[in-house]
């Protein structure tokens, strides 16, 4: 409840100490700044395609296939590779992904062009840019993406020198204020929602100036949002909905689209989803009654520039040039208001504005919202989630702090702390109060779900009925065997002698033998009729990652194994499939397990499957650390355990 008075917790931070902590991220900006561009500066000198495809972040010897249109004048280029080999290497480029487009001969800066990549296939690679390259030639190579930092520097600047409801919101948000809440009316929940899941949007309802969703892995998180979003847009507030990610805002568009909220996506048309494109900005701008005029002005400006530049042997009048440049200018000039216009009508129509946390503000023209919802924000640095927090009254912010947390690239910024997100910080600030767990999650089988929440959650998950049970079986055309009948399996190669190794030329470590009898397990699925589409290979190194590729493109049918998805943990994050195999890779006699430690990447591994998980790993080489001596002591209490050496001849 509201109380009459300010109220300051105890050991609140001083004025002092929450500048130290804004300088601090201002200075962890420049140190990942820094980081990011030592690190392609190195990969760019490297020419070698050995080496330099080989951390996924570049790809040698493209051609331009195709170029189409896009939105906002932009052209849709798409790259394939010049070898015979139709398929693309491993790599991180995803869509959204800021890339810079290169001759492989010419290094020289002037000869790049930024971009966008907008698609992603298993052959090609699709990137928006204001230009075409003209050599034939190219390497993609993935770019430092200094405007995100810009605006995230701008950001804290903004919030530092913050006044009226900013700056109580940050006061809260640092602690130096208690939260507050207020009675609401009863609300009207959809059926479909379970209590824990009403409970927070309550709380969140309640709530003045912070609420936090902590939704673990199937629970709902983005569902809970949403039912959120539509109750304050039924009490007539205007809501601003982010997520550090394009993937995670465009799912968060679709579901309010599917809801039939009124919603438009502003962002970089090529970071938009194809199929949402129609609810971006600018797609809604394509079909605006008035976009006909500003074509029309745009092709008059361009008529005039022509004229002007149009060589004559006839004299031209003094002054002639320069007034038909001066008239194409006021043309272009007529045609921007005109956009500006149409933009801010089109703003002002919907109820819900969905963008990356770090959006360009210019798009808001000055708007502010009710209510800002932050969704995966424990994916965002700190700075990040500053970022919508001027533009809005409250926040909610929704995540879950044992999944991947922040990428960040300086591991001496990721030492003082800025791989911890606004989120974590606020439930070590301000929980239970601020806080609700979403505790009944609808994508596993209860054994699969189990290690899990008893090692990160405290054993509060519950699997719905609805799940609690289902195995591959269940599924038509699935036959019923030992390896569709379970739902755990643990594969231990202790004593198998499958050694990790690096890779050649390389810093990762991947597992052949390993690797292997993955393949093996894929070919078991395949032949019990499970669908290729449903199952997903998970490995943390990228090196297993490029092993299980190559070996699985080589495997008959090729369509069949292509279909199956092979990548690291990070691609998997929000991800799930029927079934999931994990190449844990680490076979040591030193028991070194590297960055398997970090149990949040883990849990994310574990918790994709539905219905089958299958893990392969060393257990001499795991047991040294608890938590994976734990699951090990869980899989052989569920009857899950299997050793490799019952499966070959070794």
């Amino acid at each position: 409840m509201s109380g009459s008075s300010v109220r300051v917790p105890p050991n609140a931070p001083t004025d002092h100490e929450v500048e130290l902590h804004f300088a601090r991220m201002q200075r962890w900006l420049h140190m990942e700044s820094d980081a990011e561009i030592a690190r392609l500066a190195e990969r760019r000198q490297n020419q070698n395609e050995g080496n330099a495809e080989r951390t996924g972040e570049t790809l040698l010897h493209m051609v331009i296939t195709d170029q189409v249109p896009g939105l906002g004048g932009l052209q849709l280029v798409t790259f394939a590779r010049q070898a015979k080999a139709p398929a693309l290497p491993w790599h991180r480029l995803r869509v959204g992904s800021p890339v810079v487009v290169s001759p492989m001969e010419n290094q020289h800066p002037s000869a790049a062009v930024s971009g966008v990549v907008s698609h992603r296939a298993s052959e090609t690679l699709q990137v928006a840019l204001s230009r075409v390259p003209e050599e034939r030639r190219l390497r993609i190579d993935m770019a430092a993406d200094e405007v995100t930092r810009q605006r995230q520097a701008a950001a804290l600047r903004r919030v530092e020198g913050a006044t009226g409801r900013l700056a109580h919101l940050k006061k809260v948000l640092m602690g130096q204020r208690t939260p507050e809440f207020r009675s609401v009316p009863e609300l009207s929940l959809p059926g479909h929602l379970n209590e824990s899941q009403k409970d927070a949007i309550r709380l969140a309802r309640s709530a003045q100036e912070i609420a936090v969703i902590h939704g673990p892995p199937g629970t709902g998180k983005t569902t809970t949002l949403v039912a959120l979003i539509v109750q304050a847009v039924k009490a007539g507030e205007k809501v601003l909905a982010c997520a550090p990610s394009n993937t995670a805002v465009d799912h968060l568009l679709e579901e309010l689209v599917e809801a039939g909220q009124r919603v438009v996506r502003i962002g970089h048309p090529a970071r938009v989803t194809p199929r949402l494109q129609q609810h971006s900005l600018d797609g809604l701008l394509e079909q605006h009654e008035s976009q006909v005029v500003v074509k029309a002005l745009r092709r008059q400006a361009e008529d005039l520039l022509r004229q002007a530049e149009k060589w004559t042997r006839a004299p031209r009048v003094t002054g002639d040039r320069q007034q038909q440049r001066r008239a194409a200018r006021d043309l272009e000039q007529e045609a921007k208001a005109l956009e500006r216009y149409m933009a801010k009508s089109v703003l002002d129509s919907a109820d819900i504005v969905c963008a990356t946390t770090t959006f360009n503000d210019d798009f808001l023209w000055g708007r502010h919202f009710d209510l800002g919802v932050i969704d995966e924000a424990c994916q965002s640095t700190e700075p990040g989630s500053w970022c919508p927090l001027p533009f809005v009254d409250k926040v909610v912010l929704a995540g879950d702090p044992q999944q991947l947390p922040p990428t960040v690239l300086s591991l001496e910024a990721a030492a003082e702390g800025f791989d911890r997100s606004l989120m974590q910080r606020q439930m070590e600030i301000h929980s239970p109060e601020i806080c609700r767990l979403l505790d009944v999650q609808y994508r596993m089988h209860q054994e699969i779900m189990e290690f899990s929440s008893q090692q990160l959650y405290a054993g509060r998950l519950v699997a719905d009925p609805s799940v609690r049970g289902h195995v591959l079986s269940d599924l038509d055309g699935v036959a019923a065997l030992p390896i569709t009948s379970a739902p755990v399996a643990f594969y231990d190669s202790a004593g198998a002698s499958w050694d990790e190794e690096l890779e050649p030329n390389g810093l990762s470590k991947r597992n052949p033998q390993e690797a292997a009898f993955v393949l093996k397990k894929v070919g078991e699925l395949f032949a019990a009729g499970v669908n290729p589409n449903a199952i997903g290979v998970i490995a943390p190194y990228s090196a297993q990652v490029r092993l299980l590729r190559d070996s699985a493109s080589r495997q008959s049918p090729r369509s069949q194994w292509s279909d199956v998805e092979i990548d690291t943990i990070d691609g998997f994050q929000g991800r799930e499939k029927e079934a999931i195999i994990i190449s844990l890779v680490r076979s040591n006699a030193t028991h070194e397990i590297g960055f398997l430690n970090d149990r949040r990447r883990m849990n994310v591994a574990l918790t994709r499957a539905r219905r089958k998980l299958i893990v392969v790993g060393d257990s001499a080489t795991l047991g040294a650390d608890s938590f994976y001596q734990g699951f090990l002591d869980y899989v052989s209490q569920i009857g899950a355990y299997h050793t490799v050496w019952a499966e070959f001849d070794l």
